[in-house]
């Protein structure tokens, strides 16, 4: 049995990848599930070196990237993203592939079938297998350069469901989208929320970027429903947003600082 280890920090993203696992390769044993830099470095020394381990790369205390820094990593690494800028890094790191969310099983298909090359599980010849590898990591490269490239499509309005009526509501009027149990609220500008059916990682790419910044792993807001942003503890940052939906802080970790500043700024 095949033991596995993911770093996520979206909970939807690790049950949906872990469903995905079983249906592409049922004799398979999720180890953990560590959504954080800091957890992960833990269980990397504290336990055996599992068979594969799918890395997320950005985590709400960093990029997991700074586990390989803290921690040797003695096992095969998948990398699995929104974000296409990392794959160059990824594979510095020895990865053995690099997955853009959302993932399908056919990407995964194809990742095991990379992985028994590597492990040497195949009738192969190991030039060929070089070859074969080689090739393939080029293709990937390949790829994103050409996504890079395109002019992305972003997602223009929503449709929202009011009692038994459906509602179209256009990303302009939108202040901010707010995950809370495993809830996804879009809050429009006139005061009313509405409940949509996205995760936030996929809002993230459905988003116009010049538009809307994800804050943290609780909220996505557009910069027009942002009020203050004020100086916090450790190099991070407090974010008010114009209509706040509770008393609770919006920290921004350090991470995220000089991004957000540039987007401000832009």
């Amino acid at each position: 049995m095949m033991k596995i280890i993911i770093i996520e920090d979206e909970e939807l993203a690790a049950e949906g990848l872990t469903f995905s696992l079983k249906k592409v390769e049922p004799d398979t044993q999720v180890l953990a599930v560590l959504d954080s830099v800091k957890t992960a470095i833990d269980w990397f020394k504290n336990n055996a070196a599992p068979d594969l381990a799918f890395f997320d790369i950005q985590l709400a205390d960093g990029l997991s990237f700074e586990i390989f820094e803290k921690t040797p990593v003695n096992c095969p690494v998948i990398f699995t993203t929104a974000f296409d800028e990392y794959a160059l890094r990824a594979f510095r790191v020895n990865s053995i592939d690099y997955l853009l969310k959302p993932i399908g099983t056919d990407d995964l298909k194809r990742a095991f079938e990379k992985l028994r090359l590597i492990k040497g599980e195949t009738t192969l010849p190991s030039e060929m297998q070089a070859q074969y590898l080689s090739q393939d990591l080029m293709k990937q490269v390949m790829a994103i350069a050409t996504q890079q490239v395109k002019t992305p499509q972003y997602k223009m309005r929503f449709m929202v469901k009011i009692g038994e009526h459906l509602q179209t509501i256009q990303a302009e009027e939108i202040d901010f989208f707010m995950g809370e149990n495993k809830i996804v609220w879009l809050y429009h500008k006139n005061g009313r929320k509405y409940i949509v059916d996205y995760t936030l990682d996929q809002l993230d790419d459905l988003l116009e970027p010049e538009r809307f910044f994800r804050l943290n792993r609780q909220f996505l807001s557009s910069i027009s429903a942002i009020k203050d942003v004020i100086a916090y503890s450790n190099s991070r940052l407090k974010i008010v947003l114009q209509t706040p939906p509770n008393k609770e802080d919006i920290l921004m970790s350090r991470e995220k600082v000089e991004a957000f500043k540039y987007w401000l700024g832009k």
